[in-house]
């Protein structure tokens, strides 16, 4: 039985898919009665290691939600500190959230000091057990911190392979809920004109932050497709950069596809993303390795197609046909997969998002952290 449970990542005042998606988790566990608090971070990455403009929200802290902003990732001391007081708090079990080798020992020395009480059980929600950017000294973290941890979650099969490299603990699988507190849908002409595109445009959107492994690089080399440009298709890229700008910008010069291409280079509050995604007609993930992705149930929300490529889990929440099309991480296939899009029409896939969205609870979620508790 659980009563009492804390929930260690991401939350308010820091920003991003994380930590909305921990503060939905401890919301609907106190709406089953539990008792639920967030350990987040005083520091999650010092500003030299964060490729970001802010690792903070502008946003109020949300309500009905016990965040305390206490670990500091680099200070062992106060993993100490942190680690010795959930301890005294006993709670029933921890729901941890892993997802870069970085925070390893941070959080696994938090967890072996918890575990002297002799009653909480931890369990890891893994979003990557293996970074898709890999640095000295990940895979000896990820054993480290996988040694304090007794069942995980993972929410595709892929990782929870990876998960097998490290432990033997018991594993569940659980997709990714859908996001649903972005808002409503708005309508596409109104979503366009606040956003200062044409009423008839034939738009798709890259949305989230840009990394190598998302292949955008490669979106934007399908663009150049023949059958793309007779189409008049224009390509929204709305995200932050986490690497460098320039070789992207430079690509699209090269191409000459400055009037197909616009660049929104910025983080996305929560209450503005309805604009971007009602006016695009498809939603596309062109990456070249994944493990799942936060964009694929922004899609589900607001009912949108998409394109996924056939890497990591990707499509396994993505049938083919029905809720988009699937192709392989290269250009060519890419192109053919927007066409494609484009050739059955948005209104073809819709009765396939409304039947394949209700796999996507957060009440799923939460009953399977209960059930692996009950194993444990």
């Amino acid at each position: 039985m659980v009563n009492k449970l804390v929930i260690i990542g991401p939350a308010w005042p820091l920003r991003g898919g994380l930590a909305a998606f921990d503060e939905k988790l401890a919301i609907c566990f106190s709406e089953k009665g539990i008792q639920s608090s967030i350990y987040t971070f005083s520091l999650q990455y010092p500003s030299l290691l964060f490729p970001g403009k802010t690792q903070y929200s502008t946003q109020p802290a949300p309500q009905g939600i016990n965040i305390k902003a206490t670990i500091n990732s680099i200070n062992p001391f106060n993993w100490m500190k942190v680690g010795w007081q959930i301890m005294r708090e006993k709670p029933d079990l921890i729901i941890v959230r892993y997802w870069i080798p970085f925070l390893g020992p941070c959080l696994g020395t938090i967890l072996k000091i918890v575990h002297w009480n002799r009653h909480t059980k931890v369990i890891s929600i893994v979003d990557n057990m293996i970074p898709h950017e890999k640095r000295l000294g990940d895979t000896l973290f990820t054993k480290y911190f996988a040694s304090s941890i007794d069942g995980f979650v993972t929410m595709s099969e892929k990782v929870k392979n990876d998960v097998k490299l490290f432990s033997h603990k018991p594993t569940l699988v659980s997709p990714h809920p859908i996001f649903d507190h972005f808002g409503s849908t708005i309508p596409t002409l109104q979503a366009r004109t606040q956003l200062g595109l044409g009423e008839n445009d034939k738009i798709i959107l890259f949305f989230g932050y840009i990394r190598k492994y998302k292949g955008l690089d490669l979106l934007i080399q399908a663009m150049k497709d023949i059958r793309i440009q007779q189409l008049g298709i224009r390509l929204l890229v709305v995200g932050e950069f986490y690497d460098a700008a320039q070789p992207y910008i430079d690509l699209v010069n090269d191409l000459a596809l400055q009037n197909q291409i616009t660049f929104y280079d910025q983080f996305v509050p929560d209450q503005e993303v309805t604009n971007y995604v009602s006016a695009a007609d498809f939603i596309i993930q062109p990456y070249k390795n994944a493990t799942q992705s936060g964009v694929t149930p922004l899609a589900y929300h607001f009912s949108k197609p998409m394109l996924v490529t056939n890497v990591g889990g990707l499509a396994d929440t993505v049938p083919h046909l029905k809720v988009g099309v699937v192709t392989e991480p290269t250009f060519e296939d890419i192109a053919n997969g927007i066409v494609q899009l484009y050739d059955l029409g948005a209104a073809h896939f819709l009765p396939y998002i409304q039947e394949e969205r209700k796999k996507y609870t957060w009440e799923q979620m939460t009953e399977k952290f209960l059930a692996l508790h009950q194993q444990l």
